[in-house]
């Protein structure tokens, strides 16, 4: 119920925040100055309803603005670096006899390698290789710290995304070379881990810090708290839709987009772990070289085609400013429409408001068109 309105409110491309104040100037017969048949108590209603909604929204805008899901060609290339990692972990636990592509089962190999040589269940060069392979994941990262040092996609900047890739492809060809000339597996998972913490840590420095590419442990964790906070949200309204409120929905819409990005990102992992250990069973440690190609071809393109591929992402990103900006004109046009239109309509307006309102509307507009 909306009491003391009886015209409709503003239009939907409005702000809450300006709809909501315009709404109580120009609708409620009270507030300039002419005694109307509302009364206190009613304008006091009025208020706490639009303080209400003014919150709801705020937060629910608050909410929105929690994630923003990467572009569609981001998330392209990073479930293709997924699918690469996937490879190489399969790959280096059926050649080399463990995981690479991520640091928790080497920390805990380093724990279980101590007790076994303090008790004489194995020498110590187990341990002391589980510390290597951490320490060169950990290397690994450190590199593309190194060469990439912005926490968002800059493409066509002073970053070496290219470099990195190409690091990437021959530490992996590294790896194969330096187990088919030795047989040495330590050192072959030292070379595959540091390509691996390379690989992650370029990724994260792409996506934010909610994506991984070379293990999905927090990827599979985010995607149950997700869905859990989800069903709760529909549990508590009987499973319907149509009785969530704005904060609800602005909740559910930014989960909704945050599945979108993590079930394909585990996707891929375990694609890749398929082609892994089907290419490992036909060619043993060669299947590396199957990543090392891709990572190859997209740093070596990167930087061949670096200033056209910096073209077109700023072109695309213009494009994209200039029809957000056209729907906010479109917005603020029909806002200041109204204005106009609410002070022709109403006696008992309060003009130094609309006046005002109009002017900072104008004001808005000169400065999106500038833009």
């Amino acid at each position: 119920s909306r009491p003391c309105c009886r015209n409709p409110l503003p239009p939907a491309g409005l702000s809450g925040g300006v709809a909501l104040t315009m709404s109580a100037r120009l609708l409620s017969p009270d507030v300039g100055g002419v005694p109307g048949s509302g009364g206190p108590s009613r304008i006091s209603t009025f208020t706490r309803h639009t303080s209400n909604n003014t919150d709801a929204h705020a937060k629910a805008t608050t909410a929105r603005k929690s994630f923003t899901r990467p572009a569609w060609w981001v998330l392209a290339f990073g479930w293709s670096l997924a699918i690469c990692a996937g490879i190489v972990n399969a790959v280096a636990f059926r050649s080399l006899g463990g995981y690479v592509s991520h640091a928790t089962g080497g920390t805990t190999s380093i724990a279980w390698g101590v007790e076994g040589a303090t008790h004489g269940k194995n020498g110590w060069e187990k341990p002391v290789g589980a510390v290597k392979v951490v320490v060169s994941f950990v290397l690994g990262a450190f590199a593309c710290g190194l060469l990439i040092d912005k926490n968002h996609v800059r493409v066509g900047g002073k970053a070496l995304y290219g470099t990195a890739l190409v690091g990437n492809a021959i530490l992996l060809a590294a790896a194969t070379l330096a187990f088919e000339e030795t047989q040495d597996k330590t050192l072959a998972s030292c070379l595959a881990s540091a390509a691996c913490g390379l690989q992650n840590a370029m990724c994260t420095s792409h996506f934010g810090a909610i994506i991984r590419t070379t293990h999905v442990t927090g990827t599979l964790t985010d995607i149950g708290s997700t869905s859990g906070r989800m069903a709760m949200i529909f549990l508590r309204k009987g499973c319907r839709r149509a009785k969530l409120n704005v904060l609800e929905r602005a909740e559910v819409g930014v989960d909704a987009r945050r599945l979108l990005v993590l079930f394909p990102m585990w996707c891929s992992f375990l694609t890749g772990a398929f082609i892994g250990s089907f290419l490992e069973h036909r060619i043993g440690i060669l299947a590396l070289l199957v990543p090392a190609a891709v990572t190859l071809v997209a740093g070596l393109a990167y930087g061949l085609f670096r200033e056209t591929l910096k073209n077109q992402f700023d072109k695309m990103m213009r494009s994209n400013l200039q029809k957000d900006i056209a729907v906010i004109n479109e917005s603020l046009s029909r806002a200041q429409s109204f204005v106009a239109g609410g002070q022709r309509r109403q006696k008992s307006v309060d003009h130094g408001a609309v006046d005002e309102l109009k002017h900072e509307f104008g004001q808005m507009l000169q400065a999106m068109q500038r833009v």
